[in-house]
């Protein structure tokens, strides 16, 4: 279950904005290309589908924050070596994975402004070639050649598959519990940040201190993570980025922000929120904001993301200062920076 060690200092409580993932990634720049590089080289494929899918995909972008975090922790940590890189890259494949898989079971057809793999190219296609992009990713873990690696690594992709079914067990539900939606979020969204950080420890040999401070810093970085990006859902469109305002809704995700409103409505209201979980109903967005609103649920779980960055943020007290370790906090920031 979702593991808070630290209570937060009210100043922790507010985040530094305006820092670009760019501005926090300057660091390890010359490294993100090389990740991006081998990337590339593992997406190409004799079989056409495969190769223009991943150069699809390699196209789209997104804001690599898995390996920036392993970068940043083994810089951190003063490791001298290539495996980082190695790991980054596999990092970014596998939740490249997971996003294709994603998009099959959300039956999504928009993700940061491009169609999804799967409605250009189907359904099939894209559950295969994520399987493709996973089975690709542990090749190269075997590379390492370190057995404790393969462990972590296994362990994660397991635990994102169990979060994956939470998630599915519970579409169009309002009987979730917020204690079951962290369990969920934790194994869907927070173990491979939990992994990055903790993948970077194991590369450079730390001690065991050292591994579960870090490991504990990615798990609620994920976590403040995931809850902004569920926020999102019920915010203006030109907070979402690419996401659009209702998309949890119509896909009947009970999130944070649903769940703690179901708490504290009225009778009334709380039958407007089961309808439109029950029904995926994105046409009532607009009563759902409201709604959120007024019950206090947008401050609550904005207040709950900021209290897992604040955590994540202490975790960083065991490393001694240097322009990484500002970078991590940075990163924390980031992943609430939104909720501005």
């Amino acid at each position: 279950m979702t593991r808070l060690h630290i209570l937060p200092n009210q100043d922790d409580l507010q985040p530094k904005s305006g820092i670009t993932v760019e501005e926090i990634a300057d660091s390890v720049s010359e490294d993100l290309v090389s990740v991006d590089r081998h990337i590339e080289e593992q997406l190409v494929s004799d079989v056409p589908v495969i190769r223009e899918m991943g150069s699809y995909l390699v196209s789209a972008g997104g804001k690599r924050i898995r390996p920036i975090t392993l970068l940043l922790v083994t810089k951190a940590l003063n490791y001298r070596g290539t495996d980082n890189i190695s790991l980054a890259a596999v990092l970014e494949l596998i939740h490249t994975a997971t996003l294709l898989h994603d998009d099959v079971v959300d039956r999504s057809d928009m993700r940061r402004g491009k169609q999804t793999a799967n409605a250009v190219w189907g359904n099939a296609a894209s559950i295969l070639v994520g399987d493709f992009i996973y089975s690709r990713a542990f090749e190269m873990m075997v590379t390492v050649n370190r057995m404790q690696v393969m462990d972590i690594m296994a362990s994660t992709t397991n635990a994102i598959a169990e979060g994956e079914v939470m998630q599915l067990s519970n579409l169009y539900s309002h009987n979730i519990s917020e204690i079951e939606y962290l369990g969920t979020i934790e194994r869907k969204t927070a173990r491979l940040f939990e992994t990055a950080a903790r993948l970077g420890a194991v590369l450079a040999g730390s001690d065991s201190a050292t591994e579960r401070a870090l490991a504990n810093y990615g798990l609620n970085l994920g976590i403040a993570f995931q809850i902004s990006d569920d926020l999102l859902d019920y915010g203006p469109p030109s907070l979402a980025l690419g996401k659009n305002p209702g998309d949890d809704l119509a896909e009947g995700k009970c999130t944070l922000p649903i769940i703690h409103a179901l708490k504290h409505a009225s009778s009334s209201q709380k039958v407007v929120l089961q309808s439109a979980i029950a029904n995926g109903d994105r046409t009532m967005i607009s009563e759902i904001q409201q709604i959120i609103e007024s019950v206090g649920s947008v401050v609550y779980a904005s207040k709950r993301a900021k209290e897992y960055c604040s955590i994540a943020k202490a975790q960083l007290s065991k490393l001694p200062e240097s322009t990484y370790v500002k970078s991590l906090r940075h990163l924390a920031d980031f992943s609430i920076s939104r909720l501005h």
